[in-house]
This record gives structure tokens, sequence and C-alpha cells, in this order.
């Protein structure tokens, strides 16, 4: 079972920037595909982002050229800059095993991210 501990939230202004971080656990982390997963109140989980072990990216529509998804596999840690952040982007943002229903992946506390207008 790999774990992962979010960070990196916080509340920022319409186009406002911030930088997320995931902390993985376990030893061959660099052979995960690893996406970020966001749930807004009152909606389904949805796949933001995800980025293969060897650094091939894939974007939603809804970030595609605004946020960047990134790994340090020496460091287990995956991470996802935003920029130009609206308030829809305003949810609950986790990071897990692409796909997420892949068997050793799990969720985590995940970390809010809130855009004010």
């Amino acid at each position: 079972q790999v774990q992962f501990v979010e960070s990196g939230g916080g509340l920022v202004q319409s186009g406002g920037s911030l930088k997320l971080s995931c902390a993985a656990s376990g030893s061959i982390f660099s052979i995960y595909t690893m996406g970020w997963y966001r749930q807004a109140p009152g909606k389904q989980r949805e796949l933001v982002a995800a980025i293969t072990g060897g650094g091939s990216t894939n974007y939603a529509d809804s970030v595609k050229g605004r946020f960047t998804i990134s790994r340090d596999n020496a460091k287990n840690t995956v991470f996802l800059q935003m920029n130009s952040l609206k308030p829809e982007d305003t949810a609950v943002y986790y990071c897990n095993l692409y796909p997420s229903s892949t068997r050793r992946g799990s969720w985590g506390q995940g970390t809010q991210v809130t855009v004010s207008s």
C-alpha cells in the first residue's frame, strides 16, 4: 500500500498561484503513474493532472495551460503548480496513483484550496 500526505493548500485571490506537494511512501514510487485529484463540495472527485514515472503528463481541459504537474522521484514527491487560479478551482486536492483504482493506491487527507473572487 502506498500512502500520501498532501500539503501546500491555502486561501488565495483569483489570479494567484499555489504549489501543492504530495509526499508518498514506498521504495518503488518512481514506477507509478501519479495523479492529482480534486473534489468540490457536492461534486464528484475528478482527475486534474497525471504524470507517469517517465515524466509524461496529461491535464484536464479545465486546468490545461494553468497547472503543471511534476515529480521528484528521489524524494518520493509529486507537485502541482497552480497558476491563474479561478474560484471554480476551489476544492480539496488529493494525490493518488493513477488510475485511482490501482491496487496499491490510497486516499490521504487532502489539502484545501480556496480561491476568492
